[in-house]
């Protein structure tokens, strides 16, 4: 199944005080784009567009939901209203879990580069 195609593409600028900011280009005609923005399948109200520039160029303000803040990895999706494509996404992680998980994968990345130093010093001398 092919993913929806958009003319609209959005940029982050910055993430502050809760609130995600991006600027959103592509837009053509006079109507302002319509977004959808999604946490855990839940519509995030609030979500502001604003046009900057008569040339299609609006920015976007996503407040973060109180929810999207708890351990883990949280993801918030963003689309395009009208034909539902994925214009960006927003991740949070934070808490002990992610904390552990962090720790795992880097004990895991460790493993792997030591596995690698050796057949690299290995490979270099029976080549030599």
């Amino acid at each position: 199944m092919e993913e929806p195609m958009s003319n609209l593409v959005l940029t982050k600028t910055k993430l502050q005080q809760g609130k995600w900011e991006g600027i959103l280009t592509g837009a053509a005609g006079s109507n302002v784009p319509k977004l959808s923005v999604t946490h855990q399948g839940v519509q995030v109200e609030d979500v502001s567009v604003t046009e900057i520039s008569e040339t299609g160029t609006y920015a976007v303000a996503i407040p973060i939901p109180a929810e999207a803040i708890a351990d883990g990895m949280q993801t918030l999706f963003v689309q395009d209203a009208n034909d539902d494509a994925k214009l960006a996404t927003i991740t949070l992680m934070a808490g002990e879990a992610l904390g552990d998980d962090l720790r795992v994968e880097v004990d895991l990345l460790r493993a792997e580069l030591d596995m690698l130093k050796r057949a690299f010093r290995r490979h270099c001398l029976e080549t030599s």
